[in-house]
């Protein structure tokens, strides 16, 4: 762990604990002036300062090192790129200084920047009324940063899979047909595969008084299997699903609704791919993503995010990041293991892979990312078509949706992904420079800049055009 500023975590540890300085101190066998000076970051807290915190106060150490940190700065800078805040010349130490010592500062100004955005979003749309209180916040986004709490593992859910692989004997080879057996066995539930036009807008529909599940014919397979585990996620592990979605702190019923069905989500993953097994499948194939869906049956993209619930201690995959795009950049699925920040508000850079993939849709596209930072990582993308659609009445052809995943890791990995062989990833020729966002990111030499950047002045000068509009000088 890296000399991280923490002082503002140890102040908050304290006075959680409710100890003053004096009683802290005794704690952890130092001076109180000694605590003052750590507490305000004006030393490093040492190794030996960490590991009596750790036991002492049962301290997650990696909760305490500096990722969570970096995480918060990037977020807080993306937010604070806002135009609303060009006049107010904030710079980037003054973010890191604020999350390095008020982090729960940091978090408030953040939670209320998302009202701002919602309520903005909302108040066109919903007129001026004074009785139009906007939401909170976003439900999906609650959800998201508690799966990144969490780093996306969750062992209870895992090891109620294995129970049920145990419980009735599942088999890879039959395990659709397998999970129909158990749903009809254990819960008298009887499956319906319907035509399309007999559910319009649906794919699963369950009547909880006919005992009836119907899945449309327009799933495809791992689809169909991945609902039927869904579903005895809901009736046969409802206390392991609220026992894991009880960790987040949610604002809103509608954030709840949304953990739950992402932990039955989870659940259904975890019986689909079971740990060990799969574990030892994308180790031994090197993650080759097409053998993996072949040999367990599942989509590109339900192998990608299965790939980021490798996190069990002692059993962990590579940490890989994970993003969800539509052909309008819009992000609907993120999640970062590999450090990279990913943008939370608007699109994400434009020269990231995960967007060049809808020029080449259904192949594999693979990139050397270097952020502004220096941080690099190996990404590979792919478009995803979305659930399949009748054909509208009146013969006009369907619009088939499409969205692209990227699934990357820290470039240090990539020597064990097979799509990274016959690659030098060492060689600056085939890096491509990307950033989190126009608005947050520096590179002053961009063709793709589409805003101008909080962190560099804008000047322009008639005599002269740049890569873009907003290019800086340089």
């Amino acid at each position: 762990m890296r000399s991280a500023r923490i002082g503002g975590k140890l102040r908050r540890l304290r006075q959680d604990q409710k100890f003053n300085q004096t009683q802290m101190a005794a704690e952890l066998g130092i001076s109180p002036s000694y605590l003052n000076l750590l507490e305000s970051n004006q030393r490093p807290v040492t190794v030996n300062i960490l590991l009596r915190l750790a036991e002492r106060f049962k301290v997650d150490l990696a909760a305490m090192g500096g990722e969570d940190d970096s995480r918060l700065v990037a977020d807080l800078m993306e937010a604070l790129s806002d135009p609303a805040f060009d006049a107010q010349d904030i710079k980037a130490t003054d973010v890191r200084d604020i999350v390095a010592t008020l982090p729960s500062m940091a978090r408030a100004m953040l939670a209320l920047y998302q009202t701002y955005r919602r309520g903005a979003a909302l108040a066109p749309v919903e007129g001026d009324s004074e009785n139009d209180a906007a939401p909170i916040g976003l439900p999906s986004e609650e959800v998201t940063d508690f799966l990144q709490a969490k780093l996306n593992y969750f062992p209870g859910l895992e090891e109620a899979a294995e129970s049920l692989w145990h419980d009735n004997s599942l088999a890879l080879l039959t395990l659709q047909q397998d999970l129909v057996k158990v749903l009809a066995e254990r819960f008298a539930v009887d499956l319906e595969i319907a035509p399309a036009s007999a559910m319009p807008g649906h794919l699963r529909m369950f009547n909880p008084l006919t005992r009836k599940l119907t899945l449309s014919e327009m799933l495809p397979g791992p689809s169909r299997t991945f609902q039927l585990a869904y579903q005895i996620a809901l009736l046969g592990h409802r206390r392991e699903i609220d026992h894991a979605a009880s960790a987040g702190k949610f604002t809103t019923p509608q954030a709840e609704a949304l953990a739950g069905s992402a932990m039955a989500n989870y659940f259904a993953a975890a019986v689909m791919m079971p740990y060990d097994r799969f574990l030892a499948s994308a180790k031994s194939t090197r993650y080759d993503i097409n053998v993996l869906q072949h040999r367990f049956g599942v989509s590109f993209e339900q192998i990608c995010h299965r790939l980021t619930t490798l996190r069990r201690p002692g059993q962990e995959g590579i940490p890989f990041h994970l993003i969800r795009v539509d052909i309008a950049g819009n992000i609907s699925k993120r999640f970062s293991a590999s450090g990279i920040h990913i943008a939370r508000f608007g699109a994400a850079c434009p020269r990231w892979n995960v967007y060049d993939a809808f020029a080449t849709p259904g192949m594999v596209r693979v990139q050397v990312s270097r952020m502004p930072d220096n941080s690099s990582y190996f990404c590979v993308a792919r478009t995803i078509d979305t659930a399949a659609r009748a054909t509208p009445r009146g013969g006009l052809p369907s619009r088939i949706g499409q969205l692209a995943v990227g699934l990357g890791c820290a470039v240090h990995f990539a020597k064990d992904l097979v799509y990274a062989d016959g690659l030098n990833v060492d060689d600056p020729q085939i890096v491509t420079p990307i950033g989190v966002s126009c608005r947050v990111c520096p590179r002053g030499d961009c063709a793709d800049r589409a805003m101008p950047s909080l962190s560099q002045r804008l000047e322009i000068d008639e005599n002269k055009r740049g890569l873009s509009t907003y290019a800086m000088q340089i």
